[in-house]
């Protein structure tokens, strides 16, 4: 990488290191299979836990969740059993383009809405809301209504009609692509970061489209990841020589065989339980309740000083989280082991932040997809989706580096802007 090169950052949702080595080696994606055989291919490990919100959090700031505070999806309002939705806002570090030299250009990049002003150009991505607060010069949304982008595939249709579903697919990429060519040339950039996110949707919905190449919708599935891999290659023929080009995921997929509803197991041993003749959520739990779960698989004590209706003691927390622990260990379905991993929050994070995490933070083991909702009347089930995220399979690819030894052997989501920027300095 030449000391005045640029930086390309190109991100597929979801996609795993096997399938993107398949689907090279395959000739579905001819421009990826070059780049792999010119770069450092490597499986990365995700957050824990494995979604996107936290695990993009983790890229973009170089920071594990207890340096950046993001620990899901949702959360709780202090004091409360009352959800809410973080967003870009609560963020507490700053992302590389408030830090690197020279304008950026970051596109659908997920948890970072709203925008907010910055030294280039920035369009949100999943979950973004309101197109004026997902832009960032807000003149650019003139713009982007003459290529009809979209914030986001439309998922609802997956369960109405499928066809729909992938035909949206198709046409929220083809728009997002024309936005992201327009872009590439709208301003001096010094780094560029363009993620593809219909990825991510397709793998859960239709996995088994991919596994099974019978299947009514395995053509179409591969064709997306074709025309992913067109655009590819079109932003890297555009590239200069001394540039640095990043390829990555956020985290892995694999099939579904169970979802498996943990507060479930949490009510029917007694653990969690909920006032009589309200409607069932956690803003009804009742008195006696040790534990409650949010999704995925994110473990909280109901410490009394915390909690409207806490029920346990500082002084109990040890013998809790044992018991706890030893509960979802030896959880089994069909005879398999539910639960890969069991982590309590200082094993993996370390930071100002720790203290907002939960008690505990599990990983499923092979096709377990770990689910928090109270609602369902059983343990274990299966719904529309196919394909679940995994922790451990997501995959890097580097061309352009000077010095193979900043890249670690296993390489975590937390370690890519590092990669980056040592890259940078050694130029």
């Amino acid at each position: 990488m030449a000391e005045n090169g640029r930086t390309v950052i190109i991100g597929l949702d979801g996609v795993p290191y096997e399938m993107l080595k398949h689907f090279a080696d395959t000739g579905v994606m001819p421009n990826t299979a070059e780049i792999i055989s010119q770069g450092i291919f490597r499986q990365m490990s995700s957050s824990v836990p494995e979604i996107s919100s936290v695990a993009w959090s983790c890229v973009i700031t170089g920071k594990n969740p207890g340096e950046h505070g993001t620990y899901g999806f949702v959360d709780l309002l202090p004091g409360s059993y009352r959800m809410r939705f973080p967003n870009f806002t609560d963020l507490k570090a700053q992302p590389f383009w408030d830090q690197w030299q020279g304008k950026s250009i970051i596109v659908n990049v997920p948890s970072t809405y709203p925008v907010r002003p910055m030294n280039g150009v920035h369009i949100s991505g999943f979950v973004s809301i309101d197109l004026d607060k997902s832009v960032y010069p807000t003149s650019l949304i003139t713009e982007l209504g003459k290529v009809d982008y979209r914030l986001d595939v439309n998922s609802d249709l997956a369960h109405k009609n499928m066809d729909l579903f992938l035909q949206d697919v198709d046409n929220t990429l083809a728009a997002r692509v024309k936005a992201g060519r327009y872009l590439w040339d709208y301003t001096d950039w010094r780094t560029f970061m363009f993620v593809f996110t219909g990825t991510d949707r397709l793998m859960h919905f239709l996995w088994d489209a991919y596994e099974d190449t019978k299947h009514k919708y395995h053509y179409l599935f591969c064709d997306h990841f074709k025309k992913i891999d067109a655009a590819i290659g079109e932003m890297v023929h555009k590239m200069n020589d001394g540039d640095l080009l990043v390829m990555l995921s956020d985290h892995g997929f694999e099939r579904i065989d169970y979802d498996v509803f943990l507060n479930y197991l949490l009510i029917e041993r007694g653990l969690l339980k909920f006032r009589q003749g309200e409607d069932i959520s956690l803003n009804s739990i009742a008195e006696g309740t040790k534990a409650f779960v949010l999704d995925p698989g994110r473990v909280f004590v109901n410490y009394r000083d915390k909690y409207p209706c806490g029920s346990v003691e500082r002084s109990e927390a040890e013998e809790v989280i044992a018991e706890l622990k030893e509960l979802f260990a030896s959880l089994e379905v069909d005879g398999r082991k539910v639960i890969r991993s069991i982590y309590r929050k200082e094993q993996i994070y370390s930071g100002p932040y720790v203290d907002g995490a939960a008690d505990l933070i599990m990983v499923g083991d092979d096709r377990f997809n770990l689910k928090a909702s109270i609602k369902p009347k059983h343990l274990a089930g299966r719904g529309i989706f196919t394909g679940k995220h995994t922790q451990d399979t997501a995959f890097l690819v580097v061309r352009g580096i000077a010095d193979e030894g900043v890249i670690p052997e296993k390489p975590a989501v937390s370690d890519v802007r590092g990669i980056i920027e040592q890259s940078k300095s050694r130029a």
